[in-house]
């Protein structure tokens, strides 16, 4: 079962979906998509970090900021087998930033086009769309909800955008639960959702 949870900056959508995932498993593996550049950052990560140990649910925390699909389709075989037990829930915070990672690695790639580098990231998507599908075990997503501010002013701002706007779509359209996190309170999208068949 997979569950997307999309908001704001600062929204509460990392500790809905950390309490989310709490409530559905027994133990949960944290994987960590950002890339601590600055001493900032590594702090913030840091205190994430003792939080979660201080929660009183058992988190393990794998950092992985580009190999999304590929750490998928490994732990789906390492939790296959009938000795493993029951998996942990696994919560990905946050699928922006591995776009992020992706898009960026693209752009300092030398020759690649910006054509090219969407192009590249549309099979990308693609990929952990289908890896997600495949996941046959509790699987919570955090994204950001990035298209309701103003548009940026520079090319590679306006394809993060479109990117991440067509990748939280896709996501959506896949996921049993969609929640949307909004001043700290989750409303389950998907079940208030209006479908053209009603007409």
């Amino acid at each position: 079962m997979a569950v997307l949870v999309t908001g704001g900056a600062r929204s509460g959508k990392s500790g809905f979906a950390e309490a989310y995932s709490a409530r559905i498993g027994a133990r949960g593996l944290y994987v960590a998509t950002s890339q601590p550049f600055d001493r900032e950052m590594a702090e913030r990560a840091e205190r994430h970090r003792l939080d979660r140990a201080s929660s009183g649910f058992e988190w393990e925390t794998v950092e992985e900021p580009f190999a999304l699909a590929e750490l998928l389709g490994r732990l789906s075989s390492a939790y296959g087998g009938a000795r493993s037990g029951e998996p942990p829930v696994v919560l990905v915070d946050c699928l922006t930033l591995w776009l992020t990672n992706r898009l960026l690695a693209l752009e300092e790639k030398e020759g690649c086009t910006a054509r090219e580098a969407d192009g590249e990231m549309e099979r990308l998507i693609d990929e952990l769309v289908h890896a997600a599908v495949r996941y046959p075990h509790p699987l919570v997503l955090v994204t950001n909800e990035v298209g309701s501010g103003i548009v940026p002013d520079y090319p590679l701002g306006r394809r993060f955008r479109d990117l991440a706007g067509r990748l939280n779509r896709r996501m959506a359209e896949v996921c049993d639960r969609v929640f949307l996190v909004t001043a700290g309170i989750p409303v389950d999208i998907k079940k208030l959702a209006f479908r053209l068949e009603e007409l």
